[in-house]
């Protein structure tokens, strides 16, 4: 029996499960990712200078795979988010999100009309080239999109309940690092500041049935986010479990 579309598990709080791509890019990423249980893969271009055009090409390996790929954008303007949505990818995730006027205006940016202001090309990557009705292909659009806000800021944390409650906004995604270091305890995981963040983004979440989304580093990480109440998981970032694999092998045998 097909599972149900990424989005509405997502808000439905299923778990669903993913991975982070920072540097490794390559074609043969996303069969990899799918044998390692992953459901969707999020680009990142905040961080390493990803292009538009190399995410494209990845995507293009995508097709085929039961795997849904998304980018991080570099911030949530308009350029940024339609031309993603346009190359094909099934959602974003927008870092440092810090108002419900951001937030509104992400939405606008990924949705068709009437519901948002996201410009029309059809037959393109994003509906795989395919003739067909406008109109249908923007309801199959608009349904399946995941918009993900980033909270890690102090500011978006203050907002985070009008955030939480905006319309289009589907997943409120914890920018740990960050969030600590605009608290001022930079990597302080254990902080009671920091855990009271981060139950207040899960409670706002829940209120508003929104997916809750975190980025783990280790099993530790994701076993403990997961019964915090996250349930869209990635495992990530990857150049540090390359590193972390690869150095465990090496070290077995480097004084042997």
């Amino acid at each position: 029996m097909a599972r149900k579309p990424l989005r509405q598990r997502v808000l439905a709080g299923e778990t669903v499960l993913g991975g982070m791509i920072f540097e490794l890019i390559a074609p043969g990423i996303p069969q990899l990712l799918v044998l390692s249980g992953a459901e969707y893969v999020i680009y990142d271009m905040e961080h390493t200078g990803t292009s538009l055009e190399t995410i494209k090409a990845q995507i293009a390996c995508c097709r085929g795979l039961p795997i849904a790929p998304m980018a991080r954008v570099p911030r949530g303007e308009y350029h940024f988010l339609a031309r993603a949505l346009d190359i094909g990818c099934h959602g974003v995730m927008i870092p440092m999100v810090e108002s419900v006027e951001q937030a509104r205006a992400i939405t606008e940016a990924t949705h068709y009309p009437p519901r948002g202001r996201r410009g029309a090309a059809f037959g393109f990557a994003h509906d795989d080239y395919a003739p067909g009705d406008p109109k249908a292909k923007m309801k199959v659009a608009d349904a399946r999109t995941l918009v993900i806000a980033q909270i890690e800021t102090e500011r978006g944390l203050d907002n985070v309940d009008a955030i939480a409650a905006t319309d289009g906004i589907d997943v409120l995604w914890l920018g740990h690092f960050d969030m600590t270091n605009f608290l001022g305890i930079p990597g302080q995981f254990d902080n009671p500041k920091y855990t009271e963040a981060v139950e207040r983004i899960v409670a706002a979440g829940r209120k508003h049935k929104k997916g809750l989304g975190f980025m783990a580093a280790s099993e530790d990480w994701a076993r403990d986010y997961k019964k915090r109440g996250f349930n869209m998981l990635a495992a990530g970032p990857d150049q540090a479990l390359l590193a972390a694999g690869m150095r465990g092998i090496l070290a077995s045998v480097a004084d042997a």
